[in-house]
């Protein structure tokens, strides 16, 4: 059946054209003010190269630490019985609503040098995580796998169940319904959610910088390498890179609608 044709709110539609001006004009500030003529020669510069490389080296390696990790996390988070499940779900999504600079701190205290997990680590290999791209990697897991979770969790949640129920009575394996059955229910949710982890760990910036520094050619990201650019007065550089990131971000973005089906 289709959806019942609103009428026209003039009001509403004010209060809604104001609300996407308010978004908009920021971007259009970005475009007017872009050096265009040397657009070229900033994006090709070696320290905007090794920042887009680092970025999309660790952006894509936290992505593949939140397929590999965050979704046996989201399948017990939707479908496990245990006490203590809904502070793990918090624990889990706090990442999402803490200041990014306080969770680079919580890094510190966990995995760096004198950390509770790091500093038996470091006495025991040698190896510390701080400064380092793992330690890049690592910051951008951390804020950016819970929103995979949360989307895989929604996905297995909000499917049919009883699809896998009727699979197994005809004689399926567990194996051959989660590949057969369940796979092909939530894979919107599952592209969504890995499109969007990989987006959010490609702007990562608060924690990165507390946790590991921002040495380029090392630990700089795009984002720091924007910060740099924009406090020491290189304003062309900063609006330049900021609008690589628009591009991408905005390209991600309706992506993960066409695959969440949305209009």
């Amino acid at each position: 059946m289709d959806q019942q044709k609103q009428p026209f709110n003039p009001l509403l539609a004010l209060l809604a054209a104001i609300a996407a001006l308010f978004f908009v004009f920021p971007l259009i500030g970005l475009v007017t003010g872009a050096p265009w003529g040397r657009m070229t020669d900033v994006i090709t510069s070696k320290t905007s190269l090794d920042a887009l490389e680092l970025s999309l080296i660790a952006s894509l390696s936290s992505t593949a630490i939140a397929l590999a990790f965050g979704f046996p996390l989201a399948w017990l988070l939707a479908r496990g019985q245990f006490r203590g499940k809904a502070l793990v779900r918090g624990l889990v999504t706090l990442p999402m609503v803490l200041p990014p600079v306080v969770g680079g701190i919580a890094l510190l205290l966990a995995y760096g040098r004198r950390g509770i997990i790091g500093e038996p680590l470091d006495k025991a290999t040698g190896f510390s995580l701080p400064f380092t791209l793992a330690g890049v990697i690592v910051a951008e897991s951390f804020v950016a796998m819970p929103f995979f979770v949360l989307t895989v969790e929604s996905g297995l949640r909000s499917m049919n169940r009883r699809l896998e129920d009727a699979a197994r009575s005809l004689g399926a394996s567990r194996s051959m319904v989660f590949r057969r059955v369940t796979l092909p229910l939530i894979w919107p949710s599952l592209a969504a959610g890995t499109v969007l982890t990989w987006a959010r760990a490609l702007g990562e910036f608060g924690a990165t910088i507390t946790f590991a520094g921002n040495l380029p050619g090392k630990t700089q990201t795009m984002p720091l390498a924007i910060y740099i650019s924009q406090s020491s007065g290189k304003t062309d550089e900063a609006i330049a890179l900021s609008l690589v990131l628009v591009v991408v971000s905005l390209l991600v973005m309706i992506f993960r609608r066409r695959l969440a089906g949305a209009d």
